[in-house]
């Protein structure tokens, strides 16, 4: 890659960035396509990240992906938002629409692909448990509605969470919601949403490297063969929460696939062309030194 006069640039804003492996799986996409593009992580402490949004602007970078901190604090300092942007209150990527900054969030869409193109699933008239009441469980739930899902069971240790998800919900759409009271005991209510369920998505950090080991507290032999279950954490490829799930007889899918599309989303609202999603996951996978799952 040599850098030019008419480099475009993007990159990621967030505090910490330096575990991101954004950069890696981008300028691996660009290169591919022969596109002279650089993308670059930028380390953003909360008091920066108004004048980091107004360099945007000022030294005319095509956009950047937003990460933690910022998702939610991000949103006052942009122009527009995007129907699931403004629907979760959390952004991922903006986009630099010649000064007008828009606001999206393309992790849900993210999962929606990477479940149509992994296992074959479309939500539209199923059932769906998610695990978690977080801004993650936020973009899958809001994802799941849009798609048509009939009916999503939520699932927290704070119900109250629960609660202000389920309210969001039902904000956008007649889609059934229901609060399973508590996610650590196999309760009634749990085991019917398990029973009920054709998808369920584990959307907390249990589990993630280094704390590969831990597991989500979850009623595994209450799921049936050929149920899907997804966890959004793709280091290591196969969580102990999956590898139980397997092992119970469902179909596994792992987040290294929204990682990938919800970047490829961002890829094409930049460059306006499709994104080479094989060259990202290698490039993922090799950043990230991961080893295929058994």
């Amino acid at each position: 890659m040599q850098v030019d006069g008419h480099t475009r640039t993007c990159g990621i804003f967030g505090y910490p960035v330096r575990h991101t492996f954004s950069p890696a799986m981008h300028n691996a996409a660009f290169a591919a396509l022969g596109l002279n593009f650089v993308y670059v992580p930028f380390l953003v402490p909360a008091e920066y990240l108004p004048a980091a949004v107004a360099a945007i602007r000022a030294l005319g970078l095509i956009g950047v992906n937003i990460t933690i901190p910022h998702k939610e604090a991000v949103l006052p300092y942009l122009d527009q938002l995007s129907r699931e942007a403004r629907m979760i209150g959390a952004v991922n990527t903006i986009i630099n629409q010649g000064g007008r900054l828009v606001g999206h969030n393309t992790d849900g869409r993210g999962l929606l692909r990477s479940l149509a193109e992994e296992a074959c699933f479309n939500p539209a008239g199923k059932s769906a448990l998610v695990l978690g009441a977080g801004g993650a469980a936020r973009s899958v739930a809001v994802a799941l509605v849009l798609a048509g899902t009939e009916r999503i069971f939520l699932a927290n240790r704070s119900p109250r969470r629960a609660e202000a998800l389920a309210g969001l919900l039902a904000r956008i759409a007649s889609t059934g919601i229901t609060v399973v009271p508590r996610l650590e005991k196999e309760e009634t209510a749990l085991a019917k949403a398990v029973a009920r369920a054709d998808l369920i998505v584990q959307t907390t950090p249990v589990g993630m490297h280094p704390a590969v080991e831990e597991c989500v507290s979850f009623p595994f032999s209450l799921l049936r063969p050929g149920q899907l279950v997804c966890d959004l954490i793709y280091n290591p490829l196969e969580t102990k929460f999956l590898e139980l799930a397997r092992l119970a007889g469902a179909k596994t899918v792992n987040g290294m696939g929204m990682m990938i599309y919800q970047g490829a989303l961002a890829f094409t609202h930049w460059t306006g062309q499709p994104a080479p999603v094989a060259v990202m996951r290698e490039a993922l996978q090799r950043a990230a030194g991961l080893s295929p799952a058994p």
